[in-house]
């Protein structure tokens, strides 16, 4: 029987999970503090440091393509996508929130593996700046708790 309750908040244990992240550099001062905070998560979680792959894509529209690719590559029991979208003049934030959300949930589906999805979209760097951490260190979290349950459900 499948026990819904054990990715509850102390139960996360990371050891043995290898771990993929793909951070865009687009508002790199954003999506460097979301890295450190995940990192230091995913650390603190029990993932070592060997086990976690990290790339660069210059923006949120290139993640999907790189999380595709550790995807075809295997071995990886969740993945996750760092980003920011910050608001501006155009309806460009639109296109690349939506595209960019699009292609992550298309991958995790496609492949059946766990993306935990840090792309914050925010109005203005102000919110960005207030939800980077926090953010950050969510998506070290959700990653090891959906690998946990897909194993579980293996």
């Amino acid at each position: 029987m499948l026990n819904a309750n054990k990715g509850a908040a102390g139960a996360l244990d990371g050891k043995g999970l290898r771990i993929g992240i793909v951070q865009a550099r687009f508002n790199d001062d954003i999506t460097g503090a979301l890295a450190t905070a995940c990192l230091a998560e995913l650390s603190a979680l029990g993932v070592a440091d060997a086990d976690i792959d990290h790339v660069f894509v210059p923006g949120a529209l290139e993640v999907p393509v790189a999380l595709q690719a550790f995807a075809e590559r295997g071995g990886y029991q969740a993945l996750i996508a760092l980003g920011c979208i910050i608001r501006g003049e155009t309806y460009h934030f639109e296109l690349v929130a939506n595209e960019s959300g699009a292609g992550v949930s298309r991958v995790a589906l496609d492949y059946r593996i766990p993306i935990a999805n840090a792309i914050i979209t925010t109005e203005n760097l102000a919110q960005a700046v207030a939800r980077q951490t926090d953010k950050g260190r969510d998506a070290a979290r959700v990653a090891v708790e959906m690998a946990q349950l897909l194993a579980q459900m293996s």
